[in-house]
């Protein structure tokens, strides 16, 4: 049986997408983040050393990383390859976008995000009154001169691919769509309408059976709007 360390508000919930589109059996171990510093709590430590989640227990193996996680999974279970580009006899162009979203929606996707989250938040944190303006002052420096841009490239580059395909490798769903459904989700809402592409993409896979059920089986998520 796959076991599913679901932290709540979390990448986990990509994993148990995932897993309904694949119709894979598998069990759910909760976790509630704290309220107050919405960190994990201690005892995913005792799962993974890193204390994050998404993990998964797979025949005795512990696994972290939302991508090897869903690299792992379709290797094994997707052998028709429903959700992924098969990789022979010759590299498609189909497999090259799978693998590049499949690495980007964490390596260069999330980072921008994370950061406007995180000045936002010590715009609003508990200080001395003294230091507010201060703090105030750095958040709104540090957006205006790095993680905006940064974050307008990013969105727009998303706003311009999904303009071209309906799916990030193609013409068909594939799993580097449920990888990517995080920053992407994250992003139209913030962006609201201003993404016209962003935004049905966000509406097709929301309108997605196994999306659907992955949701009531692991709780809505709204971590990053």
């Amino acid at each position: 049986m796959i076991k599913v360390h679901h932290l709540n508000n979390s990448r986990s919930q990509r994993v148990l997408w995932l897993l309904e589109e694949l119709q894979l059996p598998y069990e759910i171990v909760r976790y509630q983040r704290d309220p107050k510093t919405m960190l994990a709590p201690p005892e995913l430590r005792a799962i993974h050393p890193l204390g994050k989640s998404p993990v998964v227990e797979l025949d005795g193996q512990v696994l972290a990383e939302s991508a090897a996680i869903i690299e792992t999974l379709t290797e094994r279970y997707d052998s028709q390859h429903q959700l992924s580009p098969p990789p022979h006899p010759l590299e498609s162009e189909e497999r090259r976008r799978y693998r590049y979203w499949l690495h980007y929606a964490e390596g260069s996707a999330m980072p921008p995000l994370l950061m406007s989250l995180v000045f936002a938040r010590l715009k609003t944190a508990p200080m001395p009154f003294f230091a507010k303006p201060i703090a105030r002052g750095i958040a709104d420096k540090a957006m205006s001169s790095f993680v905006g841009p940064q974050l307008a490239l990013h969105l727009g580059y998303i706003e311009s691919e999904l303009g071209q395909r309906p799916w990030f490798a193609g013409e068909r769903f594939t799993a580097a769509d449920i990888q990517m459904s995080f920053p992407v989700e994250a992003a139209a809402a913030r962006a609201g309408g201003k993404r016209p592409h962003t935004q049905a993409f966000v509406e097709r896979i929301r309108a997605r059976s196994a999306y659907q059920r992955a949701v009531e089986k692991g709780g809505p998520y709204s971590l990053l709007s």
